[in-house]
């Protein structure tokens, strides 16, 4: 979200700028001004809810491997504990060790999987921060906005709040665009 940060600090700078400069123009036209919720459009959004479900399912099998091992470790580790008492102490020591193995390679598959899920979103959250931000131009041009806030705002009255207007041409344009 580093972007968005950046562009909360250069849009803090157009506000101060605007209000230095505001007073001078504000006879001879008014300024329009919105604020935009971007944590609501990236998680109320048709396409951010699409993007997140076919992350899941992309990765869904390769979770299910992991758990199947995990269950499966659990079962050795219950067998070798119900075989304790009978084992010589090598074999003990290889049971032991074997297991240790399994939860090593189990532990090791779930970190691949985390870090190539958290790839995969971050690159699906860029396409998607770029497509909300396309949107709110569109919409800002359209509607005759002289300026579009974000974060870093704290206080927005429901006046300038179009949060739920991006939100509907997002439903609009994803109904729209063909299927992924």
């Amino acid at each position: 979200m580093s972007m968005w940060m950046q562009l909360a600090k250069s849009i803090a700078v157009l506000i101060l700028v605007a209000v230095v400069i505001a007073p001078g123009q504000a006879a001879a036209q008014a300024t329009k001004v919105g604020f935009v919720n971007v944590g609501r459009l990236l998680s109320e959004s048709p396409q951010a809810k699409i993007s997140m479900e076919l992350l899941q399912e992309e990765f869904a099998p390769r979770q299910r491997e992991i758990v199947a091992q995990q269950n499966e470790f659990q079962e050795n580790q219950e067998q070798v504990q119900r075989d304790l008492e009978v084992m010589g102490p090598e074999e003990r020591r290889n049971a032991e060790r074997d297991l240790r193995k399994a939860e090593r390679e189990i532990a090791r598959g779930q970190e691949e999987i985390t870090e190539d899920f958290n790839l995969r979103r971050n690159d699906e959250l860029g396409k998607l921060q770029r497509d909300l931000m396309r949107e709110v131009q569109s919409f800002a041009e359209k509607s005759g906005y002289d300026l579009i806030v974000s974060e870093g705002v704290l206080y927005a009255s429901q006046a300038v709040d179009i949060t739920q207007q991006i939100l509907t041409g997002l439903g609009t344009n994803f109904q729209k665009s063909p299927a992924p």
